[in-house]
């Protein structure tokens, strides 16, 4: 009898995935000279199960790499060899050549060995003895010679074909072509086919892509790392043509391309000219399958979700018993007993099912090691990085929707926000800078901090350009925080180079508008010389929402509590109109605009009289308004449905639940709403109010 083993293929790549996270997690712990025996057993334990997984079920590209550096963990272990850094580096980048291999496998795409017959090779010299593992023959052959010895000019062709999620990313395609064009003369060449029409081009999607026609003599190197920040967010191939500028890169002679050119071109050159949708296609399985489709949840949980559902069966059998035959007094107050304990069970069963979704923050600040160890080498500066609060839960979904927004922030830490070590001295500062991560509970939110103790921001330098964009005059008055809250005005930056990594406010815009899809909110405090500190917060889920409920017309709306700042009525006194009809309340030395749901969402009905309505103030982006409504209910929990995926987007509204009553109520989209409204200036985050007039309303 013959076994299916693809049954079992998706549990070999989440346990392989898993040791591959802990690979990486104790090759950061070593120290060079000094192996700690327990690390290194951990480690080769976790290649061992991923080689013997991957021969049991005929992956042998992977059990055969796996293999090459067990051996060398194995002399390690065994003192038979002493650990470098170069080892270190070599095996950290094994972690993420297995990782590719497996997506490929997991995704049924065909492997690209190109990486890993490199990486074999190396490991191979290192475990002949030969001096310079690093440099295998055919790399030094096909980079390093023919520019030093010959200095002859190579023409490159560069595919570069970025995922739509790029720029959420924080990352730049005009920076990279700007940088490619230093390495010599470049020919540009855009492809627009998969643009689409503008009902359905989104601002912060990239829907491009391009090819590259570079002439250099600086060596395929020196491409690869201009791509090196987005290698990982989108499809890169890069051939040598061997020919004159603008030669046909596919037509000159493959066979002289052959010899002197790095084993991994030719691979993908006959891949790419066989069969050109591959790498798109590729790339979009990569990027669906990088949500994992499953968590691990401990048997405490599975088992208090069982004695619940034993509650509610329990529960369900004693009302029905009660509604059996005619319904006396004393039935009817057993009945509504029944009901409350039917509620209270109800409640518990969906506070179980919640934290079974909810996952420690760990998960998210463990790949933020890897990220600062190879951020801070290329920088050349010395970072400390500080984790608190791992245990902190989270909602998976919203864990996986914050990882970018986060990946930008330590980058801006890195690279704009620590200073250099002999700048740190100069400052009378320790040469390590810190970067510390920080999660925990605030209310109903999840609080996620991003702290450095670099420079801070330059308050003057961010309010300089701003006036230079347009976006402030002169003689405005800000206080520091408003000043700093201009980073995350669009294109925002006063970086005075432009960096591959990120810049000091570029795509700080996206960050807080990809925060702002999670329901979430962004603000920044930064002293200069000090440091600065980047807080984040969250809903603790996506799934459910705290909400007040309010009626316009015959209409119930559902307003996000987070957003309600208070509820008042009022007092025309204080009631201004300016220019275009807009009412403005002032409150405590501030004018809040005034915004009647009722013309918004056009209902006829409503309470038009500002004061016999009552006035929520609500904040979005550090800027309040207030909702005109009829009435305020009650407050709930609402269980959100998304109304795009049931119906269309609707401006101003985030999703809609079902009442009790079994009436449909929809969730105000805040942010949303003052768009609609026409409140914001283009390009800016300020009101477009104008100044108040003398008289009273």
């Amino acid at each position: 009898m013959s076994i299916d083993l693809s049954q079992f293929f998706e549990v070999f790549f989440e346990e392989s995935l898993e040791g591959l996270d802990v690979m990486e997690s104790e090759l950061l712990n070593l120290t060079p000279g000094d192996v700690d025996n327990e690390t290194i057993n951990t480690i080769f334990r976790a290649a061992h199960s991923i080689k013997g997984g991957s021969g049991t079920f005929g992956f042998t590209h992977v059990s055969d790499f796996t293999h090459v550096l067990e051996t060398l963990l194995d002399q390690i272990r065994e003192g038979s060899r002493e650990l470098t850094a170069e080892h270190v580096n070599l095996l950290l980048q094994s972690v993420d050549c297995l990782r590719e291999m497996l997506g490929d496998l997991q995704n049924n795409q065909e492997t690209d060995l190109t990486t890993a017959t490199q990486l074999k090779e190396k490991f191979e010299a290192i475990l002949a003895g030969e001096s310079q593992p690093a440099n295998t023959p055919a790399a030094t052959k096909s980079n390093d010679n023919p520019p030093v010895e010959h200095g002859a000019l190579d023409t490159y062709e560069v595919i570069f074909k970025p995922q739509h999620h790029l720029f959420k990313t924080g990352n730049e395609p005009i920076y990279l072509i700007e940088e490619l064009a230093e390495l010599g003369q470049l020919d540009v060449t855009a492809n627009l086919d998969d643009v689409p029409d503008i009902h359905n081009l989104a601002a912060d999607e990239c829907f491009l892509t391009w090819c590259f026609y570079l002439e250099t003599d600086k060596g395929e190197e020196a491409i690869k790392e201009v791509f090196e920040w987005v290698e990982d967010d989108a499809e890169i191939t890069i051939t040598l043509c061997g020919g004159l500028f603008g030669d046909d890169p596919i037509e000159s002679e493959p066979e002289d391309v052959s010899e002197p050119v790095n084993e991994e071109t030719p691979t993908p050159t006959a891949e790419n000219k066989s069969d050109k949708p591959a790498p798109a296609a590729k790339a979009a399985a990569k990027s669906a399958s990088t949500e994992s489709t499953s968590i691990r949840v401990s048997i405490d949980k599975v088992d208090s979700l069982i004695n619940m559902v034993g509650e509610l069966v329990i529960t369900q059998a004693m009302l029905t018993q009660l509604g059996e035959g005619e319904i006396t007094e004393n039935k009817l107050m057993a009945l509504q007993e029944g009901l409350a304990q039917l509620a209270h069970n109800t409640r518990d069963l969906q506070e179980s099912v919640m934290r079974i979704r909810m996952l420690p923050i760990s998960f998210v600040f463990s790949r933020f090691p890897r990220l600062v160890r190879d951020t801070s080498q290329k920088l050349g500066k010395e970072v400390e990085l500080k984790l608190l609060g791992e245990q902190t839960e989270l909602d998976k979904t919203v864990m996986e929707k914050i990882s970018d927004p986060m990946v930008h922030l330590v980058r801006n830490s890195l690279d704009h926000g620590l200073e250099t070590p002999e700048q740190r001295e100069e400052a009378g500062k320790p040469r390590v800078g810190t970067v510390t991560l920080n999660a925990f509970h605030q209310g109903g939110n999840i609080v996620i901090e991003i702290m450095d103790d670099g420079a801070g921001l330059n308050t003057q330098k961010i309010k300089q350009k701003a006036i230079q964009n347009g976006l402030i005059s002169d003689s405005d008055d800000l206080s520091d925080d408003e000043i700093n809250e201009l980073i995350f005005m669009p294109g925002f930056s006063t970086a005075d180079q432009v960096s591959d990594i990120s810049g000091r406010g570029v795509g700080m815009d996206v960050v807080r508008r990809n925060i702002q899809s999670l329901n979430g909110s962004i603000e920044v405090t930064s002293e200069q010389g000090i440091g600065s500190t980047f807080t984040i917060r969250l809903p603790l889920t996506l799934a459910i929402l705290d909400g007040q409920l309010v009626t316009v017309a015959q209409h119930t709306y559902i307003i996000p509590l987070i957003s309600i700042v208070e509820s008042l009525q009022i007092d025309l006194k204080m009631v201004n109109c300016v220019g275009g009809g807009l009412n403005v309340l002032r409150l405590r030395d501030e004018y809040i605009p005034i915004l009647r749901l009722h013309k918004i969402f056009n209902h006829t009905g409503a309470i038009e009289d500002l004061d016999k309505g009552l006035l929520v103030i609500v904040e979005s982006d550090n800027q309040k308004v207030g909702l005109l409504v009829d009435d305020l209910l009650a407050q709930q929990q609402v269980v959100i449905k998304s109304l795009e995926a049931n119906y269309q987007k609707v401006e101003g509204v985030s999703g809609a639940t079902i009442l009790g009553d079994g009436r449909v109520s929809l969730i105000i989209d805040i942010t949303g709403l003052i768009k609609l409204a026409g409140l914001k200036k283009a390009g800016t985050s300020e009101l477009a109010i104008e100044p108040i007039e003398s008289e009273e309303a």
